[in-house]
């Protein structure tokens, strides 16, 4: 089966790669957006859609939604839910359709999400992978731009 959705634990990520919103903390909305951001090009480069998962209880009240699309969602728990929860049941859900990457630093939650058939990524590895593969795709940007400038010119 091939990877369906890449399911994030959005603080256990954020604090766990400082060079994004450096001087920000790690809660604030400036942190999330960047974070958001990241992913988004992530996602960009892989095609694997990615669900980011925040504990409500880290956004303070009247903190603005961030656009969700299919391919990239943004979901904040509700009162007496964590992040946690909601990652658990997307890894039952998503299961039927095929592989589920759940990315966190908490061992119980990998061992949760493990038992449930989904694979596990700890924080700093997925960062690793992440910063690799944008790498790759400007790489990749570069050479079709060069390659589409040269024919172009060939042609005028």
């Amino acid at each position: 089966m091939a990877l369906v959705r890449i399911l994030v634990d959005g603080y256990s990520l954020l604090h766990n790669w400082p060079e994004l919103a450096p001087g920000k903390p790690r809660h604030s909305a400036a942190a999330r957006d960047e974070l958001v951001h990241i992913l988004t090009q992530y996602r960009d480069a892989t095609q694997t859609p990615i669900t980011i998962f925040f504990d409500g209880a880290g956004a303070p009240p009247g903190t603005p939604k961030t656009e969700s699309t299919p391919d990239l969602e943004v979901l904040f728990s509700r009162a007496g839910q964590t992040a946690d929860d909601m990652i658990e049941r997307a890894t039952h859900r998503f299961g039927a359709y095929g592989e589920v990457l759940a990315v966190t630093d908490d061992q119980t939650e990998r061992d949760v999400v493990s038992g449930l058939g989904g694979f596990t990524s700890g924080c700093l590895d997925f960062i690793q992978t992440v910063e690799s593969a944008l790498v790759e795709f400007g790489d990749d940007l570069k050479h079709h731009n060069r390659r589409e400038r040269n024919r172009f010119s060939r042609r005028t």
